[in-house]
């Protein structure tokens, strides 16, 4: 079992409305408060999504530039953009999200219903996110929304090859309307499944809604590690929205401690997914 554990702040996402939830953090001056308070607390990666100036989902490609270059300045958080954007951005936008040089990205393994709607991940889609992580030294977060996800992920690494630094490092995103519901039994049966990939592979789960808690503790009683955040959850407990991210990273930080795991630092969290250092 790992003895540390990871933590990844999702700040924003690309589902809530700023007007719904004004804690939400959409512009570069939130974003870098979220990141700079979140890191203090325990967080190692920060999986982003940016807003436009009415806090609308963009991949416009300078405020990307501009928000992975603000946050190398201003944190040691290992940036991972998210290749999935929004559910109606299209593949060219997303392929382009690689080209404002993130540390890591995102890899959706296959379509989900996502609600109402469809998040649409096509094989040839994938490949072309695998293959060009690779080649440009993006290492990737593979995501997994649900089982048959991993199937695919098997194929991938079978005909196409390992990722950039060679550690497979997957994403079990539990709970989304129309993917795998976020229950104990089911992370257990999504952590066996691992048994077919690379040795080795590591694991976070994220547990969307009402799902948080129990993800959480599934996770770190399994070896895997924690993704938390105000893309996946608005809600702290019931009737009580959330106040910051920081909040919840403090209670997955806290959940850690008491399973004697301890939150990675930025260093040891790069060693584990195969970044190189980074020299300050």
């Amino acid at each position: 079992m790992t003895t540390g554990t990871l933590i990844t702040v999702a700040p924003t996402g690309a589902e809530s409305a700023k007007a719904e939830v004004p804690a939400l953090p959409v512009t570069l001056d939130e974003l870098l408060l979220t990141a700079k308070e979140c890191e203090a607390l325990g967080a190692a990666v920060i999986h982003v999504h940016i807003r436009d100036d009415d806090a609308r989902p963009t991949l416009d490609q300078g405020r990307l530039r501009d928000t992975v270059a603000a946050l190398r300045e201003n944190t040691d958080l290992i940036v991972q953009l998210s290749s999935g954007g929004a559910v109606t951005d299209p593949e060219s936008a997303r392929l382009a999200v690689l080209d404002a040089g993130p540390d890591m990205a995102s890899c959706t393994m296959g379509t989900v219903n996502f609600g109402d709607d469809v998040f649409l991940n096509r094989w040839e889609f994938i490949v072309d996110l695998h293959t060009r992580m690779q080649e440009r030294g993006v290492v990737p977060e593979y995501e997994i929304f649900d089982l048959g996800h991993l199937t695919a992920l098997q194929r991938l690494l079978g005909k196409y090859g390992l990722p950039h630094g060679g550690h497979v490092h997957v994403d079990f995103v539990m709970g989304v309307p129309g993917g795998m519901p976020g229950t104990t039994a089911t992370l257990v049966a999504a952590q066996q499944m691992l048994r077919d990939l690379p040795e080795g592979t590591t694991f976070s789960a994220t547990g969307i809604g009402r799902s948080t808690i129990p993800v959480m503790l599934a996770s770190l009683s399994t070896g895997g590690h924690l993704r938390v955040g105000m893309e996946d959850t608005v809600t702290y407990a019931k009737g009580r929205p959330v106040e910051s991210n920081m909040q919840l990273v403090a209670r997955a930080v806290g959940f850690a401690q008491l399973a004697q795991r301890p939150p990675l630092t930025t260093a040891e969290a790069r060693t584990l997914l195969g970044l190189p250092a980074v020299a300050r």
